[in-house]
């Protein structure tokens, strides 16, 4: 009986350490001299881990996103890569918000569990950035926008799909709260566009964590996993 209670023991604290590390995505420090970029399309990535295990929580269908991401001593380096066929953007005036009817991937930032505030990147396919504040839940305020300076996002259509890469200054996210020592908590997502008719979109969401919602939603605090920066 003794070595049941042990052995249910040990599989439940094996368990939830799988479930800590499934929310944790170790930032690899670039060299400063040698490694970083002028700009975005210089980065080598070689030395990035890749994390590949997005999922869809509401739905059984691939995935095909992959996430990787870097530092150096003034940025924080990412980069999306997504295989897809049917890329779908929404263009009518080029405002920012079209962004959210579109093909998209995105990553949020947060102080804290109680996402009071916390910080969106939506990054659609050609590169358009809708970036806001937002409180719990679902407050927006999307004429916020990310300090100036401090925010650059490039994207790159392939033939098979496209990619997404982007910096954002550590300064700015310092100012916002956001870096706990070398802890940046956040979420990542993709918004893959299914359907397009004028304005009307349709979408098969994609997360890196799962928030366990019976509907779709990221904008919730269990959506949220941590990056950590390798020092």
């Amino acid at each position: 009986m003794l070595n049941l209670v042990i052995l249910v023991i040990l599989a439940g604290a094996i368990q939830s350490c799988q479930k800590s590390m499934k929310n944790i995505y170790y930032v690899e420090r670039m060299d400063q001299q040698e490694d970083s970029p002028g700009n975005l399309v210089d980065i080598d990535w070689s030395h990035a881990r890749l994390l590949d295990d997005f999922i869809s929580p509401w739905q059984q269908a691939p995935t095909n996103t992959l996430f990787r991401a870097l530092y150096d001593d003034d940025f924080f380096y990412f980069r999306f890569d997504v295989k897809e066929s049917n890329i779908l953007v929404y263009r009518n005036q080029n405002d920012e918000q079209e962004v959210v009817r579109s093909e998209r991937v995105e990553i949020f930032f947060r102080q804290d569990e109680r996402l009071d505030p916390y910080f969106g990147l939506e990054m659609d396919a050609s590169g358009r950035v809708y970036d806001y504040q937002a409180h719990h839940y679902r407050k927006f305020e999307p004429q916020w926008t990310w300090p100036e300076g401090q925010l650059e996002v490039r994207s790159k259509r392939l033939t098979d799909g496209y990619t997404v890469m982007g910096k954002v200054g550590l300064e700015s996210l310092k100012t916002l709260g956001l870096m706990d020592g070398n802890r940046l908590q956040a979420g990542l997502y993709r918004g893959r566009c299914t359907q397009l008719q004028g304005g009307n979109a349709e979408f098969h969401w994609i997360s890196w964590i799962d928030p366990k919602t019976e509907q779709p939603d990221f904008h919730v605090a269990s959506s949220f996993g941590a990056l950590v920066f390798i020092k």
